[in-house]
């Protein structure tokens, strides 16, 4: 027997969805590669928009691929209360296309980071965060020039009070602090939710956080919580 169906969704410019796919099927999923074109998602259960460059980045990150074929597809996914994973590249994605709100725009320093980071669960109210207890602390690696979350004053108010926020960048104790903020991010923002919990974004790289041979593995519980949530609604 196999696992759920998870797609993942190669863009131009993508250089993580390899990664992705390989992180699904080590986690007991089913990977399903698709393509930018794609007009359908292949009867996938959930879907993941990996990290990289869409379209070179031109224009803003993300902003082309906001209107690439499959986000008609993703958008009805969405609409049905199915899970959307959006990393790094594909988190922009998501705050471009509207199905976040926000913006990522160029780090704090202007420069590109690539480390591993601490993360602290805010909530486990979404299908990628339910395995895991509010306040745990995730190490897992960051790699972006244009990772700070921005929003206007209202959007971050209503974002706090609907409890969307579901990372945040922390030390390795949980605390938060501005030097654990590596790119300013506003209310030291990694991961947000939309007001159902089933679209997520986050800068960091949780399929580079799944195999203890090569690294942190703090996206584990990402992965395990997404389809252990698919499994239960079956």
């Amino acid at each position: 027997m196999t696992g759920p169906r998870i797609a993942v969704v190669t863009f131009p410019g993508s250089n993580d969805d390899r990664d992705a796919l390989r992180a699904v099927e080590r986690m007991g999923g089913e990977p399903v590669p698709l393509w930018h074109g794609d007009r359908d998602l292949g009867r996938a259960d959930g879907v993941i928009l990996p990290g990289g460059f869409s379209y070179g980045d031109y224009l803003r990150c993300g902003a082309i691929a906001g209107f690439a074929p499959v986000m008609e597809a993703i958008r009805e996914h969405a609409s049905a209360g199915r899970p959307v994973l959006g990393v790094c590249n594909g988190f922009q994605i998501l705050c471009e296309s509207g199905l976040l709100p926000g913006a990522l725009i160029r780090n704090r320093g202007l420069a590109f980071i690539c480390r591993v980071v601490t993360v602290r669960v805010e909530t486990t109210q979404t299908p990628f965060t339910r395995g895991a207890e509010t306040g745990d602390v995730l190490e897992i690696p960051i790699k972006h020039g244009e990772g700070q979350f921005v929003a206007d004053p209202e959007t971050l108010a209503r974002i706090e009070e609907r409890g969307q926020v579901v990372f945040r960048y922390c030390g390795p104790d949980g605390r938060l602090g501005d030097a654990h903020n590596p790119n300013g991010a506003a209310g030291h923002i990694a991961g947000l939710a939309n007001e159902v919990g089933n679209v997520v974004g986050m800068m960091p790289h949780p399929e580079h956080a799944t195999d203890p041979d090569v690294g942190p593995t703090g996206g584990q519980v990402i992965f395990e919580s997404l389809l252990s949530s698919l499994v239960a609604a079956a």
